[in-house]
């Protein structure tokens, strides 16, 4: 995997570092290239810790049907009404954030769900990750890359895979 290269100017996630700054919540309307659907027996309770504990804000909603939340670009997610997972599942789903909101993320979750956070942790491939667990037990992880240091461990760890980092 050689052929990479910096493409930072195609994505809303600013380039890491402990100054970087968070894009604004993006309230465009696009052709979506990924989302994630949720079912959920409680779509006020649901809406509650996507918005106040997670930093999404209703894009739209249709009374007793979908909500659609977003917080930067490309980072969409799908209220359904529905029968939610009994148990957290393996599959997760992960959204980019600055290293800034971390903290701030894990206080706003444990205020709205008490004990729905693990983390944060450091990663070995260079990012502090903090898994927020929904009312409706989708495992949702935050993740903030930490700023790349070519002889640091998570950069021998990648390179260790066989991933040279592009050129600044």
């Amino acid at each position: 995997m050689t052929d990479t290269y910096s493409a930072f100017d195609h994505s809303p996630v600013p380039p890491p570092g402990p100054d970087a700054v968070a894009p604004e919540p993006f309230r465009g309307i696009y052709g979506m290239p990924q989302f994630v659907t949720v079912p959920t027996a409680d779509l006020a309770a649901s809406v509650d810790l996507w918005t106040r504990g997670l930093g999404f804000f209703v894009l739209f909603s249709v009374p007793g049907g979908i909500v659609h939340l977003r917080r930067w670009a490309f980072q969409d997610v799908l209220l359904v009404p529905g029968t939610p997972a009994s148990e957290p599942t393996a599959l997760a789903v992960s959204f980019s954030c600055v290293l800034s909101q971390v903290d701030d993320i894990v206080t706003a979750c444990e205020a709205v769900s008490p004990g729905c956070t693990t983390g944060p942790r450091d990663t070995p491939w260079g990012s502090v990750e903090v898994e927020v667990r929904t009312p409706e037990n989708t495992r949702v992880v935050m993740t903030a890359a930490r700023p790349y240091d070519p002889e640091s461990d998570a950069a021998r760890y990648i390179r260790g895979m066989g991933i040279e980092a592009p050129a600044p």
